[in-house]
């Protein structure tokens, strides 16, 4: 029994000193370079500034005529309104392919495997926004993310319903409680959980989001926040402290939403593993 504590123990220090070199010290050396000028930041070493510059922030953010706040405004409504059809299509196409049973369910069913496996093309999906007169715009982006996104949180939200008692929307019918309200009012609520789960997966991915804001979005006007990283790679290219300062700008926000709610999203995705 002392050998498997010791062995725990062990197991224990050792994800925690892969995970401090993996995740940790990445990130510091990008913090300390950032702040640093620009001689000693391009001579790329792990030590603590001199002196701090934090006006190297503020001239990140002054660059292309704030293209950076252009760039998170982008990001941030392309975030907000994919998760947010996200949450209200995959919820409820999750919980009527799980409390329903026949050949369309089973079609359905393999079509959104097929979508989880089948990679995007991208030149047909650019013909196909064209027709639809949605290409290069914030609405046709959205709807990108969201088919892309769709397959995974379907299948995370048909296996939360799985865990939801039947018997409890048996009730509210025989109460008169009519489908969108005992979705919305009995069901939704329940789902909060695997909804968290999702908020937080899907805002991350969708954030940091790089190939499709540049195929299906172009135009110095449309740029999101990793658009600016791959345009500032060439212009501060001789200046690593100012590369490293909007790297540290455009990881914190999702960083910190990830480090705050990461405990739901195992709660999220371990409640949908149990079959009800």
């Amino acid at each position: 029994m002392k050998y498997k504590k010791g062995s725990t123990l062990l197991e224990d220090m050792a994800g925690l000193f892969i995970s401090v070199l993996v995740f940790v010290f990445p990130f510091l050396f990008m913090l300390f370079n950032s702040l640093k000028e620009r001689r000693e930041a391009n001579l790329l070493s792990f030590s603590i500034p001199r002196v701090f510059h934090w006006e190297n922030y503020v001239e990140v953010f002054q660059t292309n005529d704030y293209i950076l706040l252009k760039a998170f405004k982008n990001s941030m409504i392309l975030t907000f309104f994919s998760v947010f059809g996200l949450i209200v299509v995959s919820s409820m196409a999750g919980y009527i392919i799980r409390r329903r049973d026949g050949r369309i369910i089973r079609i359905v069913n393999v079509l959104l495997m097929l979508g989880l496996m089948i990679p995007p093309a991208v030149i047909p999906t650019i013909w196909v926004m064209q027709g639809l007169h949605v290409y290069r715009t914030m609405f046709g982006m959205i709807l990108v993310e969201i088919a892309l996104q769709i397959p995974f949180d379907i299948m995370l939200y048909q296996g939360f319903v799985g865990t939801i008692p039947i018997e409890l929307e048996e009730a509210a019918r025989i109460d008169g409680c009519k489908k969108g309200r005992l979705f919305f009012q009995i069901v939704f609520p329940l789902l909060k959980p695997v909804t968290s789960t999702i908020v937080i997966l899907n805002a991350v991915t969708i954030f940091n989001d790089f190939t499709n804001p540049l195929y299906f979005l172009p135009g110095t006007e449309n740029a999101t926040v990793q658009q600016t990283l791959y345009n500032f790679t060439g212009q501060f290219a001789s200046s690593y402290n100012l590369l490293f300062a909007d790297v540290i700008l455009i990881t914190l926000p999702m960083l910190l939403l990830f480090v705050v709610f990461n405990k739901k999203i195992v709660d999220g995705m371990a409640a949908g593993s149990i079959k009800g």
